[in-house]
């Protein structure tokens, strides 16, 4: 599934590890250094990569963090692994993965590299390879939802099918930051007179810390809030929603058909509808396990392809690039459990679902100038 940038993995090359996995996020990039027995032997994170464009800074803070991973599984020298695996947000289109697969090559931290959009990652992330018959690359369907919106399909005989995804100018709707600014149009003309009163007036003004929302307004027209920040608003937008504010839902309930749409058209083009193809929901609004969100999302699909099954992912996108690498090298069959078990027991040693640092992701917000997100 993916980018192919540096070839595949065939084998895995006496005394390295495995794979070097790398899931990079617009937030965060999260990185693992995996044996060949699904052991990890090291992780890091660090700052993630905004836009295509940014790819030179983000190999630099990459560097740090793979010598991070370097000291902690105690090597030395370079290749540190047999295979590289990056999956990586804003690598949207096929000439971006391989400019991407090229830099991480030419970097000598792997003997092999391959290269791929982040869903991917959140894709395999949802799927055990058990499930699947064998010497069949595990297939479905997977829509990621956090800063924005994305979609990634695979059938099992290896077509994959995807969207542009490059926000509105694609056709695209929702993610934390799309719903966070829907929040605050909303909330603006409740107050001042152009819509219809809802909860989210009082609920946005009160998430800044300023008296009205004419106040967010203006503090991000003056520059004193920064734009991004709006992606706080999902969660409280979520709030709202749960407390049977009609706006609100009404918004819930679109971003449930959106993801659902994105997942039906993806089944669709592959001739996927009438299988019980694995649905996987990704991305800090989906892995939320907001009621609402979650049973709009269940039930449009279940409306257009009945015998779908619909799964959260329960392991980080990390997981899911370490996967595909492990894929590659044909070590997955063995390696796979070890590797689940150990986010799994990561994942509940932090407590929160999802709120793992080495790789799970949900929406939260820092203040009235920052904010934090998944794409």
């Amino acid at each position: 599934m993916g980018g192919d940038g540096g070839g595949r993995a065939g084998r895995v090359t006496a005394g390295l590890p495995a794979v070097l996995a790398v899931d990079g996020g617009n937030s965060k990039t999260d990185v693992a250094l995996v044996a060949a027995d699904g052991s990890l032997l090291g992780t890091a994170t660090g700052p993630g990569m905004r836009s295509a464009t940014a790819l030179n800074k983000w190999l630099g803070d990459m560097a740090g963090l793979v010598e991070t991973v370097q000291k902690q599984a105690g090597r030395a020298g370079l290749p540190l692994a047999a295979h590289l695996s990056a999956c990586v947000a804003n690598a949207d289109l096929p000439e971006e993965e391989e400019v991407l697969a090229a830099a991480l090559l030419e970097l000598g931290w792997s003997t092999t590299v391959t290269a791929a959009n982040d869903t991917f990652a959140v894709l395999r992330a949802g799927l055990d390879s058990a499930d699947s018959p064998a010497d069949t690359t595990p297939w479905g369907v997977a829509v990621t939802c956090g800063a924005g919106i994305n979609c990634v399909g695979v059938a099992p005989d290896g077509r994959t099918t995807r969207f542009l995804s490059l926000g509105m100018i694609s056709g695209d709707w929702g993610g934390g930051h799309g719903l966070g600014s829907e929040a605050l149009w909303h909330a603006v003309r409740a107050e001042d007179g152009r819509g219809p009163a809802t909860a989210l007036t009082g609920a946005v003004a009160a998430h800044f810390g300023v008296p009205t929302v004419t106040d967010v307004t203006l503090g991000i027209h003056l520059g004193k809030i920064q734009e991004y920040a709006l992606i706080g608003l999902a969660p409280v937008l979520l709030a709202v929603a749960r407390e049977g504010d009609p706006v609100a839902a009404g918004l819930v309930r679109r971003q449930s058909a959106e993801v659902a749409c994105m997942a039906l058209t993806a089944m669709r083009r592959l001739g996927l509808e009438g299988l019980a193809t694995p649905v996987v929901l990704g991305g800090g609004l989906l892995m939320s396990g907001d009621p609402l969100l979650t049973a709009g999302v269940k039930q449009e699909i279940a409306d257009g392809a009945p015998h779908a099954t619909v799964r959260i992912v329960d392991v980080p996108p990390i997981a899911g690039a370490a996967l595909l690498g492990l894929d590659q090298a044909g070590l997955a069959a063995t390696a796979e459990p070890r590797l689940r078990a150990a986010y799994r027991s990561a994942a509940g040693t932090a407590g929160a679902a999802g709120a793992v640092s080495n790789g799970a992701h949900k929406l939260t917000h820092t203040g009235p100038a920052g904010g934090t997100e998944r794409s």
